[in-house]
């Protein structure tokens, strides 16, 4: 079930924020200014780490998440509203050292859940932002 968001675009399921697919700073900005109360912080500082750690990245929104890439190697990063938490997806996280803690159904996908009162460590995403951002990514 969909929930309201006054003055904002409609949230999915999960408080997830219905973004119109496209590339660029833009939609990734307006994906963010939607995110819902604490989620908001999580996904602008995640979208900052990521410009200072990946200069040059690309950006966009497709499938109702913000995706991050590097040109030519496809989609490494990207992340989606929950209820409880903010779900970061590396696209090769099962070769990133350490690997991020979730699995997945993809056994090169690895995720990282970030709920509202964590203590985030900011110099092990960074790493694993960088590590991911030198791999393959995904590509649909």
């Amino acid at each position: 079930m969909a929930e309201a968001n006054p003055g904002g675009p409609r949230l999915l399921a999960g408080g997830n924020p219905q973004i119109p697919k496209g590339e660029g700073d833009g939609p990734v900005k307006a994906y963010i200014a939607a995110m819902p109360g604490w989620k908001r912080q999580v996904g602008a500082r995640l979208d900052a780490l990521i410009e200072r750690t990946v200069p040059g990245v690309r950006k966009a929104v497709k499938w109702n998440s913000p995706m991050y890439g590097v040109e030519g190697q496809g989609w490494f990063l990207s992340a989606h509203c929950y209820d409880r938490y903010v779900k970061v997806a590396f696209f090769s996280g099962a070769s990133l050292d350490p690997p991020p803690p979730v699995g997945s159904k993809d056994p090169n996908t690895r995720y990282l859940h970030i709920h509202e009162n964590d203590d985030l460590d900011e110099a092990l995403l960074i790493r694993w932002i960088g590590q991911a951002s030198q791999r393959p990514g995904w590509s649909p």
